[in-house]
C-alpha cells in the first residue's frame, strides 16, 4: 500500500525533489545525452522545490507570485525530462511512471496556486 501524500505543497515537492534526485543518481550512471537529461532533471526539480521554499519568506505578495511561477516553470521542465526518460525507455516504466505522475499532479496544484494568485 502506498503512503500517503503529505498535505502541504512545500512537503510534497519536497519529497518529489529527493525522490527524483535519487532517480537521477541512478540515471547519471550512464554517460551520454542520458547522464546529461539525468542532470536537467535534477536541476530543474529541485529548482522547483527550492523556489517555492523561497516564496515562503517573500517581502512581498508579487515576490511570491514570481517565487511561485518559477517553481512551476520549474516543475513543467521536470515533467517534460521525465517524459522524455519515458518515451525513449531510459529508465524501467515501473520506475519512471511514478515521478511522471507525481510531477503530472504537482504541476496542477502549482498551477491551481498560481491562477488563484492572479484571477483572470
Amino acid at each position: 500500500m502506498p503512503t500517503p501524500h503529505p498535505t502541504d505543497l512545500r512537503e510534497r515537492v519536497f519529497e518529489f525533489v529527493c525522490l527524483a534526485v535519487l532517480f537521477c543518481r541512478e540515471l547519471s550512471k550512464e554517460s551520454g545525452t542520458v547522464r546529461q537529461i539525468a542532470w536537467q532533471l535534477a536541476n530543474a526539480a529541485s529548482s522547483a522545490g527550492a523556489n517555492l521554499e523561497e516564496a515562503k519568506a517573500a517581502y512581498s505578495r508579487r515576490d511570491f507570485a514570481a517565487k511561485n511561477s518559477i517553481s512551476l516553470k520549474e516543475m513543467r521542465e521536470a515533467l517534460y525530462w521525465l517524459r522524455v526518460i519515458a518515451k525513449c525507455n531510459l529508465a524501467p516504466p515501473e520506475v519512471v511512471q511514478p515521478l511522471l505522475a507525481e510531477a503530472n499532479e504537482l504541476t496542477a496544484m502549482l498551477t491551481a496556486g498560481m491562477k488563484r494568485l492572479h484571477p483572470v
